[in-house]
C-alpha cells in the first residue's frame, strides 16, 4: 500500500501552486516586518494555512489548519487524502542568501512511532524566499514526504531521543519515490551511530564539568554556614 498522491508526483503540482499563491499575495506582508525572518515565516505559514486545502483539490478529503494544533505538535497543517492517507505537514521558511540554517523537523522517537502506521505520512513544506526591492518573492517551494529527503541533507541534533534536522536549508535534495523501508533503515543506522557519540560526549564534557565543579566546591570555604 502506497500513496498515489506522493508516488505519482501530485505533491509537486501542489508545491508550484503554493509558490504562485505566495507571490500573488506578497504585498499582504507588512513591509515593516519584511526583514524580520520570524515574523515573515509566521505570516507565510498563516497564508498557506488558509488556502492549502484548495491547492490539494479533489485529493483532499479532510483538512486541518494551524489552529487545530499546538506548538508541540509535529504538524502545522494536516490533511487526509481520498485514499485515506494522513499527511502531517511541517511548514518551514528559509530566506535565500542567508548563512547556515538548520531547522528542526521532528523527534526521531515521535517519527518512529508515527510511521508504525502505513497510512501516516510526515511531510516537509519548505518555502524559500528572497527580499527584492523591499518585497518578498518565493523562489522555490519544496513539498515532500520525509522519506524522499536524501540523508546527505539531514542530520540529528542532541535533544531528547534525538531531533531530526535539515543540515543546511540552502541544500535540500529530494529523491522522488524513494522507499520508506530503506529510508527508515537508514534512520536506524544513523541513530546507532549517533547514540554512542552522545554517550562519549556526556562522559567527556558533562561529567567532567561536574567533577571539576565538585573539586571546586569541596575546597571552597562554607561562607553561608
Amino acid at each position: 500500500m502506497r500513496s498515489s498522491f506522493y508516488y505519482d508526483g501530485h505533491y509537486r503540482e501542489v508545491a508550484e501552486k503554493v509558490k504562485d499563491y505566495i507571490n500573488a499575495l506578497a504585498h499582504d506582508l507588512a513591509p515593516e516586518n519584511i526583514n524580520d525572518t520570524r515574523a515573515t515565516g509566521s505570516a507565510i505559514e498563516s497564508l498557506i494555512s488558509k488556502k492549502f486545502d484548495t491547492f490539494l483539490g479533489d485529493w483532499c478529503a479532510e483538512y486541518k489548519n494551524k489552529n487545530c494544533f499546538s506548538r508541540r505538535s509535529m504538524e502545522d497543517i494536516a490533511f487526509t487524502d481520498k485514499e485515506g492517507f494522513y499527511s502531517a505537514v511541517d511548514v518551514k521558511t528559509h530566506r535565500e542568501n542567508t548563512k547556515f540554517n538548520m531547522p528542526n523537523l521532528t523527534s526521531v522517537r515521535r517519527l518512529e512511532r508515527f510511521y508504525k502506521s502505513d497510512t501516516n505520512i510526515f511531510s516537509l513544506l519548505m518555502v524559500k524566499y528572497a527580499i527584492e526591492g523591499g518585497r518578498l518573492r518565493a523562489t522555490k517551494v519544496i513539498f515532500s514526504p520525509i522519506e524522499y529527503l536524501d540523508w546527505e541533507c539531514l542530520t540529528v541534533g542532541a535533544l531528547g531521543w534525538g531531533q531530526l534536522q535539515i543540515a543546511d536549508s540552502n541544500d535540500i535534495r529530494v529523491n522522488h519515490r524513494y522507499s520508506r523501508k530503506k529510508w527508515m533503515l537508514q534512520l536506524c543506522d544513523a541513530m546507532s551511530d549517533f547514540y554512542p557519540k552522545e554517550i562519549q560526549k556526556i562522559k567527556k564534557v558533562r561529567m567532567g564539568r561536574f567533577e571539576n565543579a565538585k573539586t571546586y566546591w569541596e575546597s571552597k570555604e562554607d561562607v553561608w554556614a
